[in-house]
């Protein structure tokens, strides 16, 4: 059974970095230095995804203005993937996004995942945002 956490506990957060070092960082060989950078605090929010407890998928949640959120570092362990846990996770960072006031959410897309962000109502105009050698990024938003 899948549970949805508001991580904002240090051992909840563990859960979102577990997903984040498994999901992303040994898969594509990114290195941890890269992967959390100066935005993961004890302070960010985080949406965790569990099974039986298990973290198994996660994202991060950014301030980027009074009206502006950013959903970010959307991982899904391999095994768990193809089924709707990317959607869960983006719909409760949403959901939570809205509670917290924000009227527009903005996610840098890997080129790969611009068609899933799509289906969930996210719009980009196209231009790659930057290369960072591992992945090419595309700016995407949605209005709430």
């Amino acid at each position: 059974m899948y549970q949805v956490i508001r991580a904002t506990e240090l051992f909840q957060q563990a859960g979102a970095y577990y997903v984040r070092i498994q999901g992303m960082a040994r898969q594509h060989n990114i290195a941890l230095r890269e992967e959390f950078d100066e935005y993961d605090t004890p302070n960010t929010k985080y949406i965790v995804i569990t099974d039986n407890e298990f973290p198994v998928a996660t994202c991060r949640i950014l301030h980027k203005s009074d009206s502006v959120a950013e959903i970010g570092r959307v991982v899904v362990l391999d095994e768990y993937r193809n089924k709707g846990l990317g959607r869960l996770t983006v719909s409760s960072a949403e959901k939570w996004i809205r509670e917290l006031g924000y009227k527009t959410i903005s996610i840098e897309s890997r080129d790969v995942a611009v068609d899933f962000y799509t289906k969930l109502g996210y719009i980009s105009d196209g231009t790659p945002l930057h290369n960072t050698g591992t992945f090419t990024c595309l700016h995407m938003e949605k209005n709430l």
